[in-house]
């Protein structure tokens, strides 16, 4: 049997480190996110032409995610819990038949009988008592049971009522025409999903003014993004942790920093070169506490492969050919600094 342990033992290790060699080379592709976006990393960026479909959630993150809070108003199953009565066998019922129970028992116990000092007759008087109690408690409560139902609410009607996604105009990355205000555009709806009170607040107040782009982004900007993209891969694959750590928030270089230790750890390398952007264009962009944030969609093209360290064999990717990926990077930007990538997200492509 011990054998048998050790067998499953040295199993479980060695596929314990293929899962981690595959988790790896996909970390940064298609995984979940990392990083933080201020009181929006829990909620969904818009949608848009770069990137249709939803991102990976922020799943490493130093953001404390908010606590989930229910209304018992728009709770049914919590309205029905509440307006439930106690049965008869959870209050006065039940504490009398185990009053007579135990008296009966006691009695048992002293040697007179399960009935007490009358033997049966005392017996088929307990029992009697108690079906007469019940039946009186049921003829009693039966009318005053009644089903409780409640209403949709107004906040319940209004959400379902609003259900599109936010259509707008959007600025691309590289078209050189673009200028402060390009970004703003219409909104049907707030999106919100999972978000904190304050991001709650935010999303609500740029729909109400038909703006995704709450700050103002400029083609300048536009193209910061586009050259810290090729920056950020550039460094990250020659493991440049300096250059992290100017492109990057202290939290997102940590993240980075953890992959790529990982990476030396299991005698890895990640090579990332000939980076070239596709199309992009920015899903939100907003100001909370005095920091500028952007979240921008991309689909760009690169040589994307791992490598052994000692034999340069390729252990994933194709190293002859450029592969496609769709990411949210989301860029911050403190007062009288420059922006740097707080958080990344893989899209499926």
């Amino acid at each position: 049997m011990q054998r048998f342990g050790r067998v499953l033992a040295m199993v479980a290790v060695g596929l314990t480190v293929m899962m981690t060699v595959v988790d790896v080379a996909e970390a940064r592709r298609a995984g979940g996110g990392f990083g933080s976006r201020g009181s929006r990393t829990f909620s969904t960026a818009p949608a848009t032409r770069t990137a249709p479909t939803n991102a990976a959630p922020i799943e490493r993150t130093m953001t404390p995610r908010p606590a989930p809070t229910t209304n018992p108003a728009t709770n049914p199953a919590a309205q029905n819990r509440t307006n439930q009565r106690p049965g008869f066998f959870n209050s006065f019922g039940g504490s009398m038949l185990g009053g007579l129970m135990m008296g009966g028992l006691i009695g048992m116990l002293l040697g007179h009988g399960l009935g007490g000092g009358i033997g049966f007759l005392g017996l088929l008087l307990q029992v009697g008592l108690i079906i007469g109690a019940i039946m009186l408690a049921m003829r009693f409560l039966g009318g005053s049971r009644r089903p409780a139902y409640s209403g949709a609410s107004a906040s319940a009607r209004s959400s379902a009522a609003s259900s599109g996604m936010p259509s707008f105009r959007i600025p691309s990355i590289g078209e050189g025409t673009g200028s402060i205000g390009e970004g703003k555009g219409r909104a049907a709806s707030a999106s919100g999903q999972g978000a904190t009170a304050a991001s709650a607040a935010a999303h609500s107040s740029a729909a109400a003014s038909g703006k995704t782009d709450e700050i103002g982004i400029t083609q300048r900007d536009l193209d910061r993004f586009e050259t810290m993209l090729k920056e950020v891969q550039a460094a990250y694959g020659a493991e440049d942790y300096a250059a992290l750590r100017r492109l990057t928030t202290p939290e997102a270089m940590s993240y980075l920093a953890e992959e790529l230790s990982e990476n030396a750890t299991t005698g890895l390398k990640n090579e990332v070169r000939d980076v070239h952007l596709v199309q992009g264009d920015v899903a939100e962009a907003w100001r909370e506490n005095g920091t500028d944030y952007a979240t921008v969609a991309m689909r760009y093209e690169s040589i994307d492969v791992i490598r052994e360290r000692s034999t340069g064999r390729v252990v994933s990717g194709d190293a002859d050919n450029l592969t496609e990926a769709v990411e949210l990077w989301t860029f911050q930007r403190k007062p009288g600094a420059e922006w740097q990538v707080s958080a990344i997200q893989g899209v499926q492509a």
